[in-house]
């Protein structure tokens, strides 16, 4: 069994940047302890990428907030997440979930059985949303959030996310 910790867009504009929270802020160290339990080559990191015309997007007219356009400061992960990832896989995702995330997991779970663990950002958006699409794309495989180390837009919405996640057969703990 390879145990792989996904760590879900732990960047500037998420934490203390133009979409920032003190709970994403406040999560920051429990996630740099989760990412030291692992061994880097079982860690998977994403980045939200955006380009310059982000608001002439679907999701820019939704959430008209200007945030992770690529090459940008704010697109960058946090200082001390991106440290403690060096060397890590990091796949660059233009909208909530990455298929491509999927498709890598999918297929090295053919060579061998996987469990994967999701921290990060927003619990309510980009973490359910890769859950959610890791779970429908290998039911049998066990997924866990570990809600300790993600953080919602709102503290509503994060406990929202959680019992989404759970209704969906996909561990909270």
């Amino acid at each position: 069994m390879k145990n792989i910790l996904i760590v879900i867009d732990m960047q500037k504009d998420f934490v203390d940047g133009s979409l920032g929270t003190k709970e994403a802020q406040n999560i920051v160290d429990c996630v740099l302890e989760k990412i030291n339990q692992y061994p880097k080559e079982n860690i998977i990191a994403t980045r939200d990428t955006h380009e310059e015309n982000y608001l002439e997007t679907q999701e820019g007219k939704n959430l008209p907030v200007v945030h992770c356009v690529k090459g940008t400061e704010g697109w960058e992960l946090d200082e001390r997440i991106a440290q403690a990832l060096e060397g890590v896989r990091i796949i660059d995702k233009p909208t909530f979930g990455s298929v491509e995330l999927a498709e890598i997991l999918y297929n090295e779970s053919q060579n061998q059985a996987l469990e994967v663990e999701l921290v990060g950002l927003c619990t309510d958006i980009c973490v359910v949303s890769n859950a959610i699409l890791l779970k429908a794309k290998m039911p049998e495989m066990k997924i866990t959030v570990d809600s300790a180390c993600c953080a919602g837009v709102t503290p509503e919405t994060h406990k929202a996310a959680l019992t989404t996640l759970a209704m969906c057969q996909i561990t909270v703990k």
